[in-house]
């Protein structure tokens, strides 16, 4: 073989390497930096206290509440005393009504008292005082069928209707209630969930199915809805989340109530064994729409390049919950990281040289319309192409998965950058992170940057108890795993930091023009 194939063979097999995604450009990492980081975290954390401010002391954190305003206002003070510059509270365009709890109670009268485990439904009506009512049987197909309500509809008034979930043969379980992925899982990860166009098209079309139910049952003179289904409403448990009442041209709902399983069973079977069942209920909500705009929280680190400053890197998660607790893994738990990373760059004088910026997002529950109009606003010229500032956005790294450490890092079929994402995990073995996957994970704010053509990335998380808590009347403090919300902020500080210093922006897919997933919710 002469010296011009031996140099040909050369090439292709370089070329084969290349294409198989095991060459890759090597990576400069700071880990003089990545050590500070991990040394400062470990001595010198302020996750706790922050986790207490955003759920113990704001409370649950609706859009629009006044949860919200006190977690956001807090959050913007707080960075601003760090020394994080333009620390503000930043609309985003419009949300829809303000809704507080004032006052709730429910209990069953007959045939005995006896307190029953149930929540209202957010943005749904008020009783106006304490009303008290015999309750009705009606099957999931009855009510999602406006035909059978408006027939039926003289037999409901001054009723309270109860849904209840067909029983379980038994609720025996005895899988762990919390769980780690084993090295196994990781390596097989499948995508998380994947949210489909056809998903949202049936979510719209459900929801104004939902309208034209909430105007028939108003209509009748029901007393109130209760609701009372199996999936995370047993042992304890009770979902509590809403698709309708917020947009201000959602029609006016009646009284709503979310009731665990055991209670919904007892109530049926009571009632099928021919014992009448009333119940007192007590809703009064407040209403406004004073300020109808949703706000999104940023603050930033300055960069300190001349010719690179102009260009971002941005980290986030959704600060917005559900009513029936104080909004801790989701997404309280994301929002501590994200602060505590932007809190561990700035305090250790660390200087990027790219700018680095945090969103602590509203409206994600409803459908990311916090990171969804941000984007837009910034990024896009009106929805429709990439702007000049797109082009200056190295990625966007989001924390969505619950209070579980991350373990690895979805990168949406990204090849390029798997290469990059696995060289900056290396330091972070130790810690459990090792996984970097092209699939893709969904339902959360890095959708909204990878639709815009923005490296938009969510990190791998250890589950951990998250089916226990997601949405449900225990998301609160002490569901939180403390240790690993911190090492999921060295991770986030080190990656950003990272992607601060990297000489070039990181590589990302073309942009493609098409309707954004979530547009219309």
């Amino acid at each position: 073989m002469n010296r011009i194939q031996k140099k040909l063979c050369l090439l292709l097999a370089l070329s084969l390497v290349a294409g198989s995604g095991s060459f890759a450009q090597q990576e400069h990492i700071d880990e003089a930096a990545f050590t500070r980081i991990r040394n400062a975290e470990m001595t010198n954390s302020h996750i706790a206290e922050i986790a207490h401010e955003l759920t113990d002391v704001a409370g649950p954190r609706l859009p629009g509440s006044e949860g919200y305003t006190r977690a956001a206002t807090w959050a913007v003070k707080t960075m601003k005393a760090w020394g994080l510059a333009n620390a503000a509270l930043e609309p985003y365009g419009e949300f829809g009504k303000q809704w507080d709890l004032q006052d709730f109670s429910i209990l069953m009268r007959a045939p005995y008292y006896s307190p029953l485990h149930a929540y209202p439904e957010p943005w749904c009506g008020n009783t106006n005082g304490t009303v008290r009512g015999k309750v009705i049987l009606l099957s999931s197909q009855q009510i999602n069928d406006t035909t059978y309500l408006i027939k039926h509809s003289a037999d409901f008034k001054g009723k309270i209707i109860l849904v209840a979930a067909k029983p379980l043969p038994s609720l025996q379980d005895f899988t762990p209630a919390a769980r780690r992925y084993t090295q196994a899982e990781l390596d097989t990860i499948d995508e998380q969930h994947p949210v489909s166009r056809a998903d949202i098209e049936n979510a719209i079309s459900r929801s104004k199915v939902r309208a034209r139910i909430e105007t028939i049952l108003k209509k009748s003179g029901v007393l109130g809805r209760i609701g009372s289904g199996v999936y995370d409403n047993v042992n304890g448990r009770v979902l509590v989340q809403a698709g309708i009442g917020y947009k201000l041209t959602d029609p006016e709902c009646v009284p709503k109530v979310l009731m665990a399983y055991e209670d919904g069973q007892r109530i049926s079977r009571l009632i099928l064994s021919g014992h009448e069942v009333e119940i007192s209920l007590n809703i009064q909500g407040k209403f406004s729409t004073a300020d109808t705009k949703g706000y999104n929280v940023v603050a930033e680190i300055p960069g300190t390049d001349p010719k690179l400053k102009s260009e971002l890197v941005m980290l986030g998660g959704h600060l917005d919950s559900w009513q029936s607790s104080t909004g801790a893994t989701d997404n309280a738990a994301g929002c501590i990281v994200v602060m505590e990373a932007m809190r561990l760059l700035d305090s250790l004088g660390l200087k990027p040289k790219r700018t680095i910026r945090v969103a602590l997002w509203d409206g994600e529950e409803q459908g990311l319309y916090g990171s969804y109009n941000y984007v837009k606003n910034h990024f896009t010229n009106a929805g429709l192409s990439p702007n000049a500032e797109q082009k200056k956005v190295s990625a966007y790294f989001n924390m969505d998965y619950g209070t579980g450490k991350i373990r690895g890092i979805y990168t949406q079929g990204n090849q390029a950058i798997k290469p990059v994402f696995e060289q900056w995990f290396a330091p972070f073995h130790d810690l459990g992170a090792n996984t970097v996957t092209l699939k893709n994970t969904g339902s959360t704010d890095h959708i909204s940057f990878d639709w815009a053509g923005i490296p938009g990335f969510q990190f791998i998380q250890d589950p951990l108890d998250e089916d226990n808590t997601h949405h449900t009347n225990l998301d609160d403090y002490d569901h939180l795993a403390i240790d690993d919300l911190k090492q999921s902020a060295i991770i986030i500080a080190s990656f950003v930091y990272q992607a601060g210093i990297r000489p070039d922006l990181l590589p990302r897919k073309p942009w493609v023009r098409e309707t954004f997933l979530y547009d219309g919710l």
